[in-house]
């Protein structure tokens, strides 16, 4: 039997979802009417979802497969025309960014919690995507929490699942629920980007590369594209099949969580080149044999050589990074003679100069990288561009960021991050930076003296809107750099995020072990910020 059921129900508890949606703990989502609550929020504020074609799809995580069939069953209660779904649930954020542009849909929801471990006691996450193919603005999810504040009831189809593993068209109450192969658009939308030809060349020349999914949805995309598409020998891919917990490990790509690839990289039979994705498959770690390449270094070089790609051989219109990024990439828009932006975290605002046709290219150092090919960042675009430039200059990772340095000087990087610090302890420590930042220009810590400071605020180019209060930046004379903010992609505590940099001229001088290059850096940041005092910790708990 199949009928629409009205469940009455009462307002949720939660925070204010962002542009990556709202993260909770897996056992919070399963609670009764939790998921009911978010998803009919979701759709109210949208305008409701009667007549429209959406796209839905997560990256696999535990409870992923069950709330896909509570979202289907409201749609279809709500009168959706259409809702395309990756097979068994599955779509990476930047394939499911391509769908929504590629179909011409209303929007789409993202099941994730990006690169959050998951497991029943670990984390999961929910967001909507518009009809461009990228976050939610934040008009949007005002709407959405207001909602969720207010709610009494929600509607949901009583019904059988539909059965995800089998594609084609099924109808659920008049609603066509189009069941498709997650890999195949996306795997399309590479090819016409990259220079697949000169690609495959490579690996038949020899050239050997391991590609680390952790266990996370890049798996069947890379495993397809990589090995199928390209020739890479069988294997290149590891933990490739996507698991709900991510193999009990963090679908992290730094060197931290990503260990294994670490080692092997630096082991002595050490493979050409390594890569790794996340969770949801947006994010990406760069490695060359024996040298790990930082997000910010990687978005500079891609900028500085995406001519060799097909999709941008005519030039770039710009560069966009956010503002804790180093930068780096300035110096190439510099030269290039194009835009630079530099943004606050969160894709939202890189989707506005994307749209705006300003800029071409845009990254974040938590390894976020992508281009106007989807309004998302893009893993596996970021790990395709390095391949075709590889094959194209037919020089070691090493050498490509040896030359881009002797061009552009380098920018020593590093971000500390600390971990579920009580809110109250992040907050008070954010609050004293802002309010000594206007005595710190002329004073001197470690060596350095302070240039400038404050905390950065954001005029849109595009839409005009502002956003203030997005993270202390102290600039130090000679390039050097410390910038603190708070992050909110946790579900516990907050996490200060410490970015740490300097710039180095002086080719001589690019070959220094990191933390050395940065220890005055380090130092005039503890003395300043009082890191120890206010989160009681004596070292980050990671080191990107």
């Amino acid at each position: 039997m199949t009928r629409i059921l009205t469940v009455p129900t009462q307002p949720i508890e939660g925070q204010k979802p962002g542009t990556s949606g709202l993260r909770k703990k897996t056992k919070v989502f399963m609670t009764p009417h939790y998921l009911e609550n978010f998803t009919q929020s979701v759709f109210d504020a949208i305008g409701g979802v009667a007549g429209k074609v959406l796209v839905l799809g997560g990256d696999g995580r535990f409870f992923n497969d069950r709330a896909v069939q509570v979202i289907l069953r409201m749609a279809a209660a709500q009168d959706a025309l259409r809702v395309i779904v990756g097979q068994g649930g599955i779509l990476s954020t930047p394939a499911a960014s391509n769908l929504i542009r590629k179909r011409g849909a209303n929007g789409g929801v993202i099941l994730s919690a990006s690169h959050n471990p998951g497991g029943i006691d670990e984390d999961f996450g929910m967001k909507y995507n518009g009809e461009n193919g990228g976050p939610a603005p934040e008009s949007v999810t005002d709407r959405i929490f207001a909602r969720t504040q207010e709610l009494t009831e929600y509607k949901i189809l009583e019904t059988e699942d539909v059965d995800l593993s089998a594609l084609g068209e099924v109808s659920l109450a008049g609603m066509v629920v189009e069941v498709i192969d997650p890999v195949a658009d996306y795997a399309k939308l590479m090819a016409e980007l990259f220079d697949f030809d000169a690609i495959r060349n490579l690996f038949a020349g020899g050239f050997r590369m391991r590609f680390d999914a952790m266990h996370a949805v890049t798996g069947p995309y890379a495993t397809a594209i990589l090995e199928g598409m390209l020739g890479a020998p069988a294997g290149t891919v590891v933990n490739g099949t996507p698991s709900p917990d991510f193999g009990g490990g963090h679908p992290d790509p730094n060197p931290v969580w990503a260990k294994d690839l670490m080692d092997a990289m630096f082991a002595e039979d050490a493979p050409d080149f390594g890569a790794a994705s996340d969770g949801d498959g947006d994010r990406n770690m760069i490695v060359g044999r024996g040298i790990y390449v930082t997000p910010s270094d990687s978005l500079a070089v891609l900028a500085a050589n995406a001519h060799l790609a097909p999709a941008y051989a005519k030039g770039l219109a710009g560069i966009a990074r956010s503002m804790p990024t180093s930068r780096a990439a300035d110096r190439v828009a510099e030269k290039l003679g194009i835009e630079a932006h530099e943004t606050p975290t969160g894709w939202k605002f890189f989707g506005n100069l994307l749209d705006a046709g300003r800029v071409t290219i845009c990254g974040e150092e938590s390894a976020g990288t992508g281009s106007d090919h989807v309004r998302e960042k893009d893993g596996l675009w970021a790990v395709l561009l390095w391949l075709n430039i590889l094959a194209r200059r037919i020089e070691p990772v090493q050498q490509i960021l040896s030359a881009h340095w002797a061009e552009y000087g380098r920018n020593y990087y590093s971000r500390h991050d600390y971990e579920a610090i009580p809110t109250e302890r992040a907050n008070a420590l954010v609050q004293r930076l802002r309010d000594i930042s206007g005595d710190l220009p002329g004073q001197s810590f470690q060596g350095l003296t302070v240039e400038s400071a404050d905390d950065f605020a954001y005029h849109d180019p595009v839409d005009g809107s502002q956003s203030a209060r997005q993270g202390i930046r102290i600039g130090f004379k000679g390039g050097s750099r410390v910038v603190m903010r708070l992050s909110g992609t946790g579900t516990e505590g907050a996490t200060l995020r410490v970015y740490l940099e300097r710039y180095e001229l002086d080719p001589s001088r690019h070959d220094l072990p990191v933390e050395e290059a940065l220890a005055p850096v380090i130092a005039a940041a503890e003395d300043i910020a009082l890191i120890r005092e206010f989160t009681g910790r004596d070292r980050p708990d990671v080191t990107t």
